[in-house]
């Protein structure tokens, strides 16, 4: 199977709005280690060039490109991310993909 990348239009706007991303950035979706809970690790956005995609989205006709690196794309463990916007944060959704 494999992972997919999905950004909601949503979740661009939020990017545009309320980050101040521009046409032609590129931002990277990485995993770090947050304690505790369920799950010891979330997830996080920055700024940042491509290195190592191991894989890539560039939502619509938004001109930015979120992508996760080869040494992150762990976490999933052959599943979907969805990258949405409620209220004014980012959220992520990760789910086993459908049939």
């Amino acid at each position: 199977m494999m992972t997919s990348l999905n950004v909601t239009s949503a979740a661009v706007n939020c990017f545009k709005e309320e980050w101040g991303v521009r046409e032609g950035d590129q931002l990277r979706v990485f995993v770090r280690y947050s304690g505790g809970g369920d799950d010891a690790y979330s997830l996080g956005v920055t700024k940042s060039e491509p290195r190592y995609p191991a894989i890539s989205v560039t939502p619509g006709n938004a001109g930015i490109t979120l992508f996760m690196e080869e040494t992150d794309i762990w976490y999933l463990d052959n599943r979907d991310l969805t990258i949405d916007c409620q209220g004014q944060d980012i959220v992520f959704s990760v789910q086993s993909p459908g049939p």
